[in-house]
């Protein structure tokens, strides 16, 4: 209990302040906050993605910095430096796809709930176009191929409902839209009898 006062008084002292007029402040700020939600519901996030990506990013200026310093001049290096842009660009274009594939607009994967059998870890991605004022929030199973994987949800809705004028986020009310989320995610289907 005095954790949760604690978290309480935090979270009154020091708001989360954006700049209404730039739309990528307002995405992060959402995006952290629905984070937040996500690991207080009791899930883990899996962070084995962010370091296969940090790992070949890495390898990738590894590369680049090998060519850079290699101690033979240009002309008789350059078998040698065509061999690096190869790898170089490999390993980018392996890189990119990932992210591309795989990533998507995720801002995490979650692992499933301790003690839970029955569920698979989530996928937790947003959507804020330019332009626009419109935020989506999406959770999906990390393992939609599971028997246990629940339809995807997704909540969709402007971001003026929960910033202040001041740019301040109302967190109280996005909390309940993301909690309200995660529980429509969990529901039992309802077997046909």
């Amino acid at each position: 209990m005095s954790s949760e006062s604690n978290t309480t008084t935090t979270k009154q002292q020091n708001p989360k302040k954006a700049n209404l007029l730039d739309h990528n402040s307002l995405k992060h700020i959402l995006d952290e906050s629905a984070s937040e939600v996500v690991k207080s519901r009791g899930y883990v996030e899996n962070v084995r993605m962010s370091n296969v990506r940090l790992l070949m990013g890495t390898f990738i200026i590894t590369i680049a910095l090998v060519a850079q310093f290699y101690p033979k001049k240009f002309p008789e290096n350059k078998d040698f430096l065509i061999g690096c842009i190869i790898l170089y660009i490999v390993f980018n274009g392996l890189l990119q796809l990932i992210i591309y594939r795989k990533e998507k607009n995720a801002i995490m994967f979650t692992y499933p709930p301790s003690g839970s059998y029955n569920a698979t870890g989530l996928v937790v991605s947003s959507k804020l176009p330019r332009f626009s004022d419109m935020y989506t929030l999406t959770i999906e199973s990390a393992d939609p191929k599971s028997i246990s994987a629940n339809k995807p949800v997704e909540l969709t809705k402007s971001v003026t409902k929960w910033f202040t004028k001041d740019g301040v986020l109302v967190e109280g009310l996005f909390w309940k839209d993301v909690e309200g989320l995660v529980d429509e995610y969990n529901k039992e289907p309802k077997k046909n009898k």
